[in-house]
C-alpha cells in the first residue's frame, strides 16, 4: 500500500472534509461512550467472553534495562506520520525523550491472519518479534484468556489513569491489567462518489447489479456479518440464535459465490478503492479519511441506515516478550492527552483518553469540535458491537465465516 498522507491538521481539506461530515451527518471512527456519558457504554464494549487461561507458557524475562528497544506492530495508517509519509513524529518524539529505540511495523492487515502466523509461538512463549501488538478486542480477549499476553505495571503507566471511564473495565480485561485501548471506530458502507453517484444507505444498495464484480467485504467476521445481520433486522449486539448468524451467512456465501463480491479483504481494500479495482465496499471510516486526503474527497463513508459495528483495538504485550518495561514506557507516553490529540488529528479515529479533547482544541478547534473524532449521541445510537461470544461460539461462527470467504 503506498503512503497515504494527511496535511497538517490546520489544512483547509481538513476543514473542509469536517465540516462536509458534518454537514452529512456522516460516520468516522467513533465509539467513546464514555466520553460522552451514553448509557449502555459497558455492552458496546464487550468482546470476546472471558475463560480460564489453558496456555502454559512462562513469561519472559524483562531484559528492558539492557536492552532499549521496542518493537510494535500495528495496523496501516495507524500512527500520525509526516508530510514525506517517511517517519512518524510522535514516535520520533518519544525515542528522543525516553532514549529507547521503536521498530515500528504495519504488520496487522487482520487479526486472524495475524494471529495465525504468531500463535504457535504465543502457545510456546516464545518472543515472536513484537513487544506489543494491536488487535481488536475479540482477539484481545482470545490472547488475555489463554495466558498469551503479560500483565502491565500500572505503578509504570500512570497515563493510564487517563483512560475513559467506560473503558477502564470491560468484561474481557477486568480493570485492564493486561491492555490498553488503542484507537477505536466502527465499520459502514464506502463508495467512489463519481462512480457510484446515488451513494449507499442500506446494505441491499451494495447488493445492485451494476455493482457487481466491483465489491469488497472485510475479512472481519464482526464486521462484515454485523452489517449483513443488521440490515436484516437483527441486532448483533442482542440476544441471536444460530439460525440468525447463519441466515446472514447463507447471503454472504452467495454474493462471493455469485461473483458479486470481487474480494473479501483485511486493510488492503483501501488499494481496491485507490485504484478503482473496487468502486464500493464493507470499510472502516478512517481509512477513507485517509484516502480522501489523497484522492481530493473521491470516496465518501456512512454508516447504513440499520446502523453500524463498532470496536476498539488494544496494545497488548505477548508472553514472550523481553521488553516489558520498555512496552510499559511507549503506552503512558500515548495516553498523555496532548500525543493522544496528536495522533487522532493524524487518524481520524476516535481517542480512548481524557483531555484529548482539550487538546485538539490546541491543534485545530475544528477537529475538536468534529462529532467523528469525538462522537455525538446521535451517531453512537446508530452503531452496535457484534454481542460477546463464548469460546464455543467463536470457534464454531469464525470457523464458518471463514470456509465461505475461502480463507
Amino acid at each position: 500500500m503506498s503512503n497515504l498522507r494527511r496535511p497538517a491538521p490546520a489544512d483547509p481539506r481538513v476543514r473542509a472534509l469536517v465540516a462536509q461530515a458534518q454537514r452529512a451527518q456522516l460516520s468516522r471512527r467513533s465509539f467513546l461512550i464514555g466520553a460522552l456519558g451514553t448509557a449502555g457504554a459497558g455492552a458496546l464494549l464487550a468482546a470476546c467472553g472471558t475463560g480460564s487461561p489453558s496456555a502454559t507458557a512462562q513469561t519472559a524475562k524483562d531484559v528492558s534495562g539492557d536492552d532499549k528497544i521496542v518493537r510494535w506492530a500495528n495496523w496501516t495508517q495507524y500512527l500520525d506520520q509526516d508530510d514525506d509519509g517517511t517517519s512518524y513524529p510522535s514516535l520520533v518524539a518519544f525515542e528522543k525523550q525516553s532514549g529507547l529505540k521503536v521498530t515500528y511495523a504495519e504488520d496487522i492487515d487482520d487479526n486472524d491472519a495475524f494471529y495465525g502466523k504468531v500463535s504457535g509461538q504465543l502457545k510456546n512463549g516464545q518472543d515472536i518479534g513484537y513487544d506489543i501488538v494491536t488487535l481488536t478486542d475479540w482477539m484481545a480477549a482470545r490472547m488475555i484468556r489463554l495466558g498469551y499476553t503479560q500483565e502491565l505495571d500500572k505503578a509504570r503507566i500512570p497515563n493510564a489513569a487517563n483512560i475513559l471511564p467506560n473503558l477502564a473495565n470491560v468484561d474481557f480485561d477486568p480493570g485492564r491489567t493486561h491492555s490498553l485501548t488503542w484507537q477505536s471506530g466502527f465499520a459502514g458502507l464506502a463508495w467512489d462518489k463519481e462512480k457510484v453517484p446515488n451513494g449507499l444507505h442500506t446494505l441491499s444498495d451494495l447488493w445492485a447489479p451494476e455493482l457487481a464484480g466491483r465489491v469488497e467485504v472485510l475479512s472481519e467476521m464482526r464486521d462484515t456479518m454485523g452489517l449483513i445481520m443488521l440490515d436484516q433486522g437483527i441486532d448483533p449486539a442482542g440476544d441471536w440464535s444460530d439460525n440468525d448468524f447463519y441466515g446472514a451467512l447463507d447471503i454472504l456465501k452467495e454474493k462471493i459465490e455469485s461473483g458479486h463480491i470481487r474480494q473479501v479483504r483485511g486493510n488492503a481494500y483501501t488499494q481496491d478503492l485507490a485504484s478503482g479495482d473496487a468502486i464500493a465496499v464493507i470499510g472502516w471510516s478512517g481509512d477513507i479519511t485517509s484516502l480522501n486526503y489523497e484522492a481530493d474527497d473521491k470516496f465518501e463513508f456512512a454508516i447504513p441506515d440499520a446502523g453500524g459495528t463498532l470496536w476498539s483495538d488494544n496494545l497488548m504485550v505477548p508472553v514472550g516478550s523481553p521488553h516489558l518495561s520498555n512496552a510499559e514506557d511507549l503506552m503512558n507516553y500515548y495516553y498523555d492527552p496532548a500525543v493522544a490529540a496528536q495522533v487522532a488529528a493524524w487518524v481520524n479515529y476516535i481517542t480512548p483518553v481524557e483531555g484529548a479533547k482539550e487538546e485538539m482544541e490546541k491543534i485545530d478547534p475544528d477537529l475538536a469540535e468534529n462529532p467523528y473524532i469525538f462522537p455525538t449521541d446521535e451517531i453512537l445510537a446508530k452503531v452496535s458491537v457484534f454481542r460477546t461470544l463464548t469460546p464455543d461460539e467463536e470457534e464454531r461462527y469464525n470457523g464458518e465465516f471463514l470456509t465461505v470467504i475461502g480463507a
